[in-house]
């Protein structure tokens, strides 16, 4: 299991609604196929494509966005990121 956490920053937020993506903090060890891994047995959805960044505080991020069949906003209420 790579996923640490989600982000639920207002930045994060605006990626679900209007990228379709999530936002989640990763092992660094994390590979962009690992990520998309956990994130499709988990949620159950297709992943369309992940970017990872290493952020000033030494922690990875990954964006993972959905494939348009999948709804982020669907997976964010199951994590209790949104109402």
């Amino acid at each position: 299991m790579m996923l640490i956490a989600p982000i639920k920053t207002e930045k994060a937020v605006g990626k679900i609604e209007f990228e379709n993506a999530l936002t989640f903090r990763v092992k660094l060890e994390a590979t962009k196929a690992s990520v998309k891994k956990d994130v499709e047995t988990l949620f159950n959805v297709k992943v369309a494509s992940v970017r990872t960044l290493i952020v000033a505080k030494g922690e990875k991020h990954a964006v993972v966005k959905l494939m348009k069949e999948f709804k982020a906003d669907d997976v964010a209420t199951k994590l209790k990121m949104i109402a």
